[in-house]
């Protein structure tokens, strides 16, 4: 599986939106942002709350909005959360496959 395809999994399983099998980079971005704007004018404790879940780093985000004042905020938020999904496939796989000389007793 693609890097992209298990990222739009991830945003899918966590965001709880639909993302269509095999959408661009940049359309994943859009359907991100589109999700995002919804919730920035409709619930934004709960963008705060899901920002908080998928644990994009506040500092990274002041960091970003201050040195992108005018741009469209939904944007900069598709960026950061496409990122960290990205670092978590990364970390995972990196990762993931010491747990497979472990024994499931010493698993937790």
């Amino acid at each position: 599986m693609s890097e992209l395809a298990k990222i739009e999994r991830s945003i899918a399983d966590e965001l709880g939106i639909a993302i269509p099998n095999s959408v661009s980079l940049d359309d994943l971005r859009h359907a991100l942002a589109e999700k995002f704007n919804e919730l920035i004018n409709s619930d934004f404790n709960g963008l705060i709350q899901l920002l908080y879940r998928i644990d994009v780093s506040e500092t990274k985000l002041k960091q970003a909005l201050e040195q992108n004042k005018g741009r469209d905020t939904a944007i900069l938020l598709a960026d950061l959360v496409i990122e960290r999904q990205l670092q978590k496939i990364r970390s995972k796989q990196q990762y993931g496959k010491r747990d497979e000389n472990i024994s499931d007793d010493e698993k937790w």
